[in-house]
């Protein structure tokens, strides 16, 4: 736990909550364990597309496409590029695109993430990370290219329910590779030039990062 539970559960009960149909989405992810945004992340998401109005939105990781239509009622002006390539979540995920009407606003594309990145052609005013996390440090390059100066990139679960803290032998063997490179992705985060950079604790782990002129 990142933040001490007494706190986090105060916190999430003054959150307004969202549309009767994403909360319904959410409790089918859960039952099914596939792994959606938390709700700590998702009122950051909801600040930020506050205050950002991105009107091109980047996200790599799609799953069953809940975090795409949060941002989506978050950012209603915004055209989303996802990408994802497990061939169950992407059928889901169009399913919930269709019935939220939001089939024509939101752009699902089906493939590796490394491989798809190259071929496009876009400035996004916001990018959300959320895919395999031992991939970050290599998504990294194709996301900075395509997201707009004064772009805002987010990039979700960076502290692994805080094991990132840890030293690497505290971690599971099976875990010490995406341990490892989670820690190289952070640290390339506060030391590029091009970036400025800030680590919260909220959900699990989100790095912020405004993509300087």
């Amino acid at each position: 736990m990142i933040v001490e539970e007494r706190m986090a559960s105060f916190i999430r009960s003054l959150d307004p909550g969202m549309p009767e149909y994403l909360e319904t989405i959410r409790t089918n992810a859960i039952k099914t364990n596939v792994p959606i945004i938390r709700r700590e992340t998702g009122s950051l998401i909801r600040f930020l597309c506050a205050s950002k109005d991105p009107k091109v939105i980047l996200e790599v990781g799609c799953a069953v496409g809940f975090s795409a239509l949060w941002m989506s009622e978050c950012a209603p002006h915004a055209k989303i590029t996802t990408i994802e390539k497990v061939e169950k979540r992407i059928a889901e995920a169009k399913k919930n695109f269709h019935e939220a009407g939001k089939a024509d606003v939101i752009n699902l594309l089906k493939g590796d993430a490394l491989e798809i990145l190259p071929t496009l052609d876009l400035q996004a005013d916001l990018a959300f990370v959320d895919a395999a996390k031992g991939q970050y440090l290599n998504f990294l390059p194709e996301v900075m290219r395509l997201l707009a100066p004064g772009g805002i990139l987010i990039s979700d679960n960076v502290l692994q329910d805080g094991d990132v803290t840890e030293s690497r032998y505290a971690v599971t063997r099976r875990d010490r590779t995406i341990h490892q490179r989670m820690r190289d992705y952070l640290f390339e985060l506060q030391h590029r030039d091009d970036l400025a950079t800030t680590v919260l604790t909220v959900g699990d782990g989100v790095a912020l990062s405004v993509k300087l002129p």
